[in-house]
């Protein structure tokens, strides 16, 4: 189960340093907020990928789930709840406030993923 995929690795690490650029030279709405969480899924899906065998469509589905779980935790203030309202740190890993295109954003990442992972399944005869 444990191994290393290079490919998915060398993605992983290209969506990295994607997110770094966007989060330092991006102040807009479109790419700060809904193209980096666009891209935070797959950067995910595929830095899981580089590390497990494991089928990639329920790691995909895996991740949008707990993409969903963490903006739910928002909506509900759970920073706030665990008194960690002002700890950079959590505030970077669980984000600070709801936003319903977030979720729009990790589904559209996602289905970009299912949409790349089954192409390349496809063959024709």
């Amino acid at each position: 189960m444990l191994y290393f995929n290079r490919k998915y690795f060398s993605l992983a690490l290209i969506l990295f340093s994607i997110e770094i650029v966007i989060a330092v030279f991006f102040r807009d709405k479109f790419v700060r907020y809904f193209l980096g969480d666009l891209l935070v899924v797959i950067f995910l899906h595929c830095f899981i990928m580089s590390w497990l065998r494991l089928e990639s469509t329920k790691v995909a589905l895996s991740v949008l789930t707990f993409s969903f779980v963490i903006e739910i935790l928002q909506y509900f203030k759970i920073l706030n709840a665990l008194g960690w309202e002002n700890n950079k740190i959590a505030i970077i890993i669980l984000g600070n406030s709801f936003d319903a295109m977030d979720l729009v954003a990790y589904t559209a990442g996602i289905a970009i993923v299912l949409w790349l992972e089954n192409r390349k399944k496809v063959s024709i005869s």
